[in-house]
């Protein structure tokens, strides 16, 4: 008998940052049926140099040119330059993964244009648990979603909410509230902080609907996220507390992790959730 051999999908990888970076190794790695093709970065020579080590050669190239190559590419990229690596896919037909999903809200025309190309747009649940339940509660009626985030106060420096009201997170002593309202307000706040609140948004009741607040908390190590949903089909609480990458304080190692999966999903003969 035999066996029926389909060639592997081809990966693009938007961004090289902490995510991309460790994304592409073990891709370079190997996993069956995914084959790391191309990737783009704002600095290419950079970018070669952090690759020089891979076992296979993948070519740099611009934002613009990485869905030409690929069937797949997963968005790492800052949000400033979210639509230059997402719109090429989708208008191509092709499959995006997007990481910075707070972009995505920013630039929900692509989710349009997605249907009438065929593409398909696959938000991983990243730093964040239970979106399979969250989107069959949905199914029925969800009444209220909320979200509580905490970090170390070095996880939320830099973000655009703390640099306006000039919050001097060196001075934190005691868990701080420093933002309360509707996910689609925090992800503009804290763009590279609370992706997992517009990923909760869109499984559940949308990110207008879905309450966020966010602590700067010197008790915490870990970045940890505490969600309760109530619906007419059950009534659910979870927690996570995600050990922050070495690169980057604001991102958890589990975020690469649930990025390979949404890959392995694409060519796995078994999935199991929903």
């Amino acid at each position: 008998m035999s066996t029926l051999h389909r060639a592997p999908l081809k990966i693009g990888i938007g961004g090289l940052g902490a995510i991309g970076l460790a994304l592409a190794r073990r891709l370079d790695e190997g996993i069956e049926d995914l084959l790391l093709t191309a990737v783009s970065a704002r600095d290419k020579d950079a970018a070669r140099l952090r690759l020089s080590g891979f076992r296979q050669r993948v070519p740099v190239v611009t934002l613009s040119e990485l869905a030409k190559d690929c069937d797949v590419v997963v968005e790492c990229a800052p949000a400033a330059v979210f639509s230059q690596v997402a719109e090429p896919v989708v208008r191509l037909g092709k499959v995006l993964i997007p990481v910075s999903v707070g972009g995505l809200l920013a630039n929900w025309y692509l989710v349009e244009m997605a249907k009438a190309t065929g593409a398909r747009i696959n938000v991983p649940s990243g730093a964040v648990l239970g979106l399979d339940a969250v989107r069959a509660a949905a199914l029925g009626e969800i009444t209220r979603v909320t979200i509580v985030t905490r970090k170390p106060p070095v996880g939320l420096a830099g973000a655009p909410h703390i640099e306006k009201y000039q919050i001097d997170l060196n001075s934190v002593e005691q868990p701080l509230k420093v933002f309360e309202g509707s996910a689609r307000d925090g992800v503009a706040a804290f763009p590279a902080n609370v992706n997992v609140a517009a990923a909760l948004g869109l499984a559940g009741i949308g990110p207008d609907q879905t309450w966020l607040e966010v602590w700067a908390d010197p008790a915490v190590s870990r970045n940890t996220h505490s969600i309760t949903v109530e619906s007419d089909s059950a009534r659910f609480e979870l927690k996570i507390e995600n050990v922050p990458t070495d690169e980057n304080p604001r991102t958890g190692k589990i975020v690469v992790l649930s990025t390979l999966a949404a890959l392995k999903r694409l060519v796995d003969p078994l999935t199991v959730g929903t």
